[in-house]
């Protein structure tokens, strides 16, 4: 039991039980009654770690991520940590990691901690099956759970992701259309996002007739250096290619030191694309063409529904958007 359940019980918004629990004078004797009436009831108390913080109730919402070093998380941190403090809202982070024995370690802190609800930021927290994602359904029975790039269709879970099938599929079919024969797309990791990816490659590859007789997509080890060398690893296999479609902008920047080192002309000999126009895409000299996947509207919409769920008002379970090409100087037009 947290301040968001009290709230719903008792018919009131987050704001007014807080005001309650900090005795404000802006509340009604029979609203304070009736919220007072609902915590005995429940045998609720304020969470002593709130109450360490100054705010008497939650006002807490938990983040969690794999890594705060990834570019594109940290980016959403950032952006979701100042959305909730514009309103009014402290913010816990979890670093978590991929196991999922940890997810589960860190969520159960974060429960335990009386939050109001819980943004997961990055799609490796969907797993692969139900049993895999009971985690999830376990938390949403207790507060409501934001998946930021993830999806899953199930009550109180509410999913704020960019089109990746789309933006892949669409950035693919230009460097087709420009002349690329023989695409390969390197990828980090196949969670619900990454999959949604590599599908966007493959059926863009299929439209334009060409076979999968030979292996296009690639597991890459993540850092520049590493891409490079797997890069250069591929083509003394014998692996022809004259396009690199990336999952990332990291892959990217990679791709393009391979390109340097090998002699090949960019774009005039090797296309290459990145994925979230990230500091990777303009530091890199060429800079690289990407998708902007829109981070910001992502976790400013996502911290927009929340609070209207803490109003109690209908929201969609899953906002879409749509990401765009940049277009930059590793790619023809």
């Amino acid at each position: 039991m947290n301040i968001y359940d009290i709230s719903k019980k008792a018919g009131v918004s987050i704001a007014t039980v807080s005001r309650v629990l900090n005795n404000s004078s802006k509340v009604s004797e029979q609203t304070r009654r009736k919220v007072l009436a609902v915590m005995e009831e429940n045998s609720y108390t304020p969470n002593a770690f709130a109450r360490s913080l100054g705010l008497n109730s939650m006002h807490t919402v938990g983040i969690m991520c794999a890594d705060s070093s990834d570019v594109y998380l940290a980016q959403a941190i950032y952006y979701l940590e100042r959305e909730l403090r514009n309103n009014g809202y402290a913010s816990m982070l979890c670093c978590t990691g991929y196991q999922l024995e940890e997810k589960e370690k860190y969520l159960q802190l974060l429960l335990s901690r009386n939050v109001d609800a819980i943004f997961f930021v990055g799609s490796n927290f969907v797993e692969d099956t139900p049993e895999r994602n009971g985690y999830l359904y376990n938390a949403a029975k207790k507060i409501p759970v934001f998946l930021l790039n993830g999806h899953l269709d199930a009550p109180n879970i509410y999913s704020v992701l960019c089109d990746d099938y789309q933006a892949i599929l669409d950035i693919t079919n230009e460097v087709l259309r420009t002349g690329s024969e023989r695409p390969i797309y390197l990828y980090r990791s196949l969670s619900y996002s990454g999959r949604r990816k590599l599908a966007g490659f493959t059926d863009a590859c299929l439209e334009h007739g060409l076979s999968f007789e030979e292996e296009r997509s690639f597991l890459c080890p993540v850092s520049l250096d590493n891409t490079r060398v797997f890069l250069t690893a591929l083509e003394e296999k014998g692996v022809s290619f004259d396009s690199v479609i990336t999952s990332d902008d990291e892959l990217a920047a990679g791709a393009v030191k391979y390109a340097l080192a090998s002699g090949r002309r960019v774009p005039e000999e090797l296309q290459i694309t990145g994925y979230n126009n990230s500091m990777f895409s303009t530091c890199s000299t060429p800079e690289i063409t990407s998708i902007d996947n829109r981070v910001e509207f992502m976790c400013t919409t996502a911290v927009s529904l929340l609070m209207q769920a803490f109003q109690h008002k209908n929201i969609p379970a899953k906002t879409v958007f749509s990401g765009t090409i940049i277009r930059r100087q590793t790619t023809r037009t």
